[in-house]
Parts: structure tokens; sequence; C-alpha cells
């Protein structure tokens, strides 16, 4: 009887430290738009590897940005068992691109949701300081159905000319944090367009609310930067999007997955075969493509020292 106990005891345990246990991502992907499409990187071709790479690698909550409302609701049709949370930039409702929070529904309960644009005037559409764009940040307070753990994710995109403005919107999301989030945990996603040696970044890395889940990941796989300019061949060391997370998260791996597909060469000559595989065997030369113009990153928290 006490093995049977004990047993049960270490699977609920076993149970329990999985549930704690999040995959979360920050994914550009792309607003959808007719000049992708003639280079060849159009959005219905990219739009089933993007929900594949997001269900293979199974994110359990995850941050998106340029995402247009038709483009939203076709990646939800590709996601079963997600739900979201975000509106347009434009308008505060269905305009513009959004900085949506996708999550599973299964996992979370969603206890509150929110958003403000990145500007002096926070409650509704503008733009700030020096930014070209209306800028909007995402967030919400999430409980872990498992574990009743309760954390916040924010998402957001910063403006990519505004100098002032992403440095101003870095301390307003701070305040913000602050002033929301009390001592819960928090995930902070996005694109910053800022990399890791630029003072905005510092803004946040060196501002003892936040860390950048690379710097403190146990285990670390980015062999490239984040934004490949849809040219699989290219190669930086800048990251400009990034995961932050309050000193509780415990950060176990952080990943940027620089995945390619395939796209034929229609022309003839272009099969190969060598001495070096079995006869039967063809391979045939195609085109390399990456879904988005960004790579996703992919971070795998613990909030098991969360109380």
């Amino acid at each position: 009887m006490k093995r049977v106990y004990f047993l049960l005891l270490f699977l609920c345990s076993l149970s329990l430290l999985q549930a704690q246990t999040l995959t979360v991502a920050s994914y550009n992907i792309r607003y959808k738009n007719e000049e992708d499409s003639i280079n060849g990187n159009g959005w219905y071709q990219r739009r089933p590897i993007i929900c594949n790479l997001i269900r293979f690698n199974d994110f359990d909550i995850f941050g998106s940005q340029e995402v247009l409302v038709n483009p939203l609701h076709e990646m939800l049709a590709g996601l079963p068992g997600y739900s979201y949370i975000g509106v347009g930039r434009d308008d505060g409702k269905e305009a513009g691109e959004y900085a949506p929070i996708f999550y599973k529904t299964a996992k979370f309960k969603l206890l509150k949701s929110g958003h403000f644009w990145l500007s002096t005037i926070t409650d509704k559409p503008n733009r700030g300081w020096d930014a070209v764009l209306p800028r909007i940040c995402t967030w919400g307070q999430f409980q872990e159905k498992a574990s009743k753990k309760k954390f916040w994710f924010l998402n957001l995109h910063m403006d990519h000319i505004g100098v002032v403005a992403r440095s101003e919107s870095s301390k307003l999301v701070i305040s913000k944090i602050k002033e929301m989030c009390g001592k819960d945990p928090v995930i902070l996603a996005g694109d910053f367009n800022t990399d890791q040696t630029h003072d905005n970044y510092k803004v946040l890395a060196n501002s003892g609310i936040l860390k950048d889940s690379y710097e403190v990941a146990q285990i670390r796989y980015a062999l490239n930067g984040t934004f490949n300019n849809f040219d699989p061949t290219l190669k930086t060391d800048s990251r400009i999007d990034h995961i932050f997370v309050t000193p509780s998260v415990k950060v176990l791996r952080y990943g940027v997955l620089t995945d390619t597909y395939r796209t034929p060469i229609v022309e003839s000559g272009t099969d190969v075969k060598s001495g070096n595989f079995p006869k039967e065997v063809s391979l045939h030369k195609y085109v390399a493509r990456v879904p988005s113009d960004h790579f996703p990153v992919k971070v795998q928290i613990s909030l098991n020292g969360v109380k």
C-alpha cells in the first residue's frame, strides 16, 4: 500500500513539475502584402509553415507581431486549441497590425487583458515621440490551470525608426509592469527593433526589473540573430526580437529557430545523382526559403520558484 502511495505522490509531483514548465515564444510573422508574394514569399505560402512550426515546437503561449486581422483568424484556424488577445493598433479594434498573444486554452485561464499604446497618450491610437507609426503593447494576466500559478505576459512591437520612441517605450513598459503586475512573474516578448548592443536595449536589460532570457538561460542554442530579410544565407549576431522575464522566472532553454522550407525550381536539369547514396534516390534542386523575415525565439521557462 505504501509503495502505491509513494508512486502516486511521485507521479503527481512529476505532473506538477511539468505543468510549471512553459514553452514561450516571440514570432514576428511578417505582414501579408503583395510585394512579398511577387518575390516568392507570399503569406499563403508561408502560413502553413508558420502554423506547423508553432505546433511542432509546442508553444504554450507566444507573442506575435505584424499580424493583420485576416491573417490573425487564418492563423487561429491553423492552430487548434489556441485563442488570442489583442486589437489592431490603428483604431483599437481591427484596423492595422495586432501584437496578439496566442495561448492554449486547455492550459491557461485568462484572468485579465488589455493594451496600451507606446506613447505619452496610452489609451487611444496615436504615434509616440519620434515614431512613424502607432505602436501598441498587448498584455494579459494568466493562470496556469494545473499549478494555479499566475503570471503576466506582455507583447509589443516597437517603432523601427524612432530611436527616442524605443527608449521612451521601454521606460513606459517598465512603469506599466510596476503599476500592474506587483510581485507576480512577468514575461515581456516582442520585436523591439533594437539589438543587444544598443542603449535602448539596456534600458530594459539593466532595469533591475527584467532580465534577458538569452543571457540567463541554462542552455542556449542561437546560431543566428533574429532578423533574416527573407534570405536564409545571411548571418547576423544582432537580436532585435527578445523575451525578457522577471527574476523569479527560471530560464531553462533559449533558442532561435532557423527553420527553412523549399520551393521548386521550374527548369530542367535540377535532379542530382551521386554515388554516395543508392541509385534510386534522387535529390532535386529547390529554393531555400524562411517562413518569415524574422526567426522565432523559443524559450523554456520554469515557474517552480514562484509562490
